[in-house]
Order: C-alpha cells, then structure tokens, then sequence
C-alpha cells in the first residue's frame, strides 16, 4: 500500500474565496440558468463575469496571471457554480482541462504565450483527443500529424470535444508513429488554414457548453507547438486526465448539493394532507439520503484533490474513485430530488429536471465510469 496521508485542511481563505463565488453564483448565474439552457448558447456574459472576478485564474500559478490557489480550490470553485448551473461551471473546468497539458508539459514559450492571456480569461482554449471511432481507446485514433520541413501537417476529425468554436486555441493529438501507435500532443490555433468547426451536438444537457467535431485538413504548425516529446502525446493525456476528472467529480458534486438544498427548500414549504411533506418518513429519509451521499463524496472529492496539490503517490486511483463515486452520486441524487418535487419536478418550470440532465454526463466524460473502475482495480493488483 502506498503512504498516504489521511489528512487535508481547507484553508480559510478557501471558504472565504468560496463563499464569494457561491453568493455570485446564486446572484448572477442563477437567474440566467433555465433561459442559458433553453436557448443552448454559450453564455459569454458568463464567461466575462467568471474572468472579471478572476475565478478563469484559479487553474494557473501565480507566475503566469493566475492565483496559485491549486486544485482543491479550484474544484472548490467549480463545485459552487454547479450548485445552480452545471453547464457554466464546465467554462471553468475547460479552463484547465485545455491549458493543464502546457502546464504540465508545455515549454517556457508556449506556457508564455497562452497561459497568462487563459488566466485572465481573454482565450479559452479546448482538449481534442476523442475522435469518432475512437472515445474510451486512444490507441485506436486515426487523426496523424506528419513532419514536413520545420513544420507539422495535422489531419483527422475529432469528437465529443467541449468549447468547439468557441476556443481560441485546440490540444490536438495526434498519430505521428503509426507502426508503434505513438501519438504527439499539439497546439492549434483556432485561426490556422485548414481548420474549421464541424457538426455541433444537441445534446440532453450542460447544453450552452457547445460541444462538436473540429475539424483539422492539412492544418500547418510549427515545431513550437508540440507539447512534450513528440511520441509521447499518450502520457501527456493520461496525466492531464488524471488532474481534471477531478473537476467533472467536483461538477457532480455541486449538481448534487444544488439539487439536494432544492429538494429540502421545496419539502418545508410544499404541504400535503395538512402538513408539510418534510415530515412524512417517506421524504425526509430521501433527503437525509441525498445528504449523506453528497456529504460523502465531497469528503473523497477534497482528498483526491489535497493528494494532487502535495503530488501524493495514489493520487491516479484516488481521482478516479472520486470521479466514480460524485458522478454516480450525482445521478442518483437528482433522480431522487425529482421524486421529491413529483410533477413539478418534471417540468421546466422547476431546475431539478436540468439539474437531473446535467448529472448523466458526469458518469460519461473525462474518462467513463467504467473506464474509471478498470482504473481502480488495476491499481489493487
């Protein structure tokens, strides 16, 4: 057994900063939240408030514009946006999840060039690995990047990948060893020759954060763009992804808190034969349920993400059982929170039908929970 350190702290400026966030979320982001979905359109008033505030620099060191507040904080944050909105939390998780690869790996003049200008929110920037024939197994990707002179030529078509056309700039693997199945992480501009949007999904929910296939024909980059070693892309990915699945955990997280408070609100005041239907068992076990759960999952989410701020060995497994366990969590609690409200929690009228749509993709993407198990019991070998 690894040693690992069953201790965290959350530092007081974390609840502090947190508490500020929550109360712009709920006075901001939340009257927007049903018309964001309705309309499935990217709510850049969103995005510029969430920069003004600095909260897009919560990914990044201090070094390149951004707080040097690290990844429990940062999921801290993402937990309490998804209390009332799911998909603008996504706009923070992105934030990460497409610069993470140059911070991680990046050299000084990439993580120059795009990372202060992503810490103040002016670029976002997006992560395109699925490809259409090609989601849970990298290995199968058909996307290559060939060597032309100082430069790279990058052609293929990706797939289920968040802030397409909205990103200023794409992490874009590709096969540049097919005979070895090796794969190189690149940087693509948004505005290269070659590249353009393809088809956008609609999707059952986080629906305002577009999500669709970028498509790369014959794009040019320069030998500066590689992230990393060139046939090293995979451990590029793998590490990105075992940071950022933490933020889908938090995401799910705050869905459930979210629907769970509403569920409780909605018990006290909703009143059946004389009284009110908090205190019929059949309720109020629901909700000590969905308590629980939550109380749970945010105690596995936090050390998950302490053990990634102290770089703790078994950091892998825990983010995966983290991001397991908040997203099934998820799911079930707003399934329950809907039962609670009965019709009305059915109909548009009421958040808890958006917050049970926005659940699911929690137990699908940064990796699915089966992906996530596998993950888990190879590490108990």
């Amino acid at each position: 057994m690894e040693a690992i350190s069953d201790v965290y702290t959350v530092p007081h400026e974390h609840l502090d900063l947190c508490a500020t966030i929550g109360q712009i979320a709920r006075e901001k982001i939340a009257p927007r939240s049903a018309e964001i979905d309705e309309r499935a359109e990217y709510p850049w008033d969103v995005r510029k408030l969430l920069a003004e505030q600095d909260i897009l620099g919560l990914p990044f060191p201090i070094e390149y514009g951004g707080t040097g507040t690290g990844t429990l904080m940062l999921n801290m944050a993402v937990e309490e946006i998804a209390k009332v909105d799911a998909s603008c939390a996504l706009i923070l998780m992105v934030q990460e999840l497409g610069t993470l690869p140059i911070q991680l790996f990046g050299s000084e003049e990439l993580k120059e060039r795009f990372l202060p200008r992503c810490a103040t929110g002016e670029w976002s920037p997006a992560f395109a690995l699925s490809e259409p024939e090609a989601g849970s197994d990298p290995g199968g990707m058909q996307t290559s990047a060939v060597k032309d002179g100082d430069e790279w030529v990058i052609t293929g078509t990706k797939n289920w990948i968040s802030n397409l056309g909205i990103a200023d700039f794409y992490i874009c693997f590709a096969v540049t060893d097919r005979e070895n199945r090796r794969m190189t992480a690149f940087v693509v501009e948004a505005d290269r020759q070659g590249f353009s949007v393809g088809k956008l999904e609609h999707k059952l929910g986080i629906r305002a954060s577009p999500t669709g296939q970028p498509v790369f024909d014959g794009v040019r980059v320069p030998d500066a763009n590689v992230i990393g070693e060139v046939g090293k892309g995979l451990s590029v990915a793998l590490a990105t992804l075992e940071r950022t699945r933490l933020g889908a955990a938090a995401q799910a997280v705050g869905i459930a808190q979210g629907a769970t408070d509403y569920a409780v609100a909605y018990a006290r005041e909703r009143r059946q034969f004389g009284k009110p239907i908090n205190e019929f068992q059949g309720i109020s076990f629901k909700l000590a349920d969905m308590e629980i759960r939550t109380a749970a999952a945010r105690e596995l989410l936090y050390k998950a993400c302490a053990m990634a701020d102290r770089g703790e060995p078994g950091r892998g497994k825990y983010s995966s059982m983290a991001k397991v366990f908040c997203s099934d969590t998820a799911m079930a609690v707003t399934v329950e929170a809907v039962q609670v409200l009965g019709g009305y929690g059915y109909v548009k009228e009421y958040p808890l039908e958006r917050m049970m749509r926005d659940a699911k993709i929690t137990q699908i993407y940064e990796g699915t929970n089966e992906i996530q198990r596998l993950v888990i019991s190879r590490a108990l070998k």
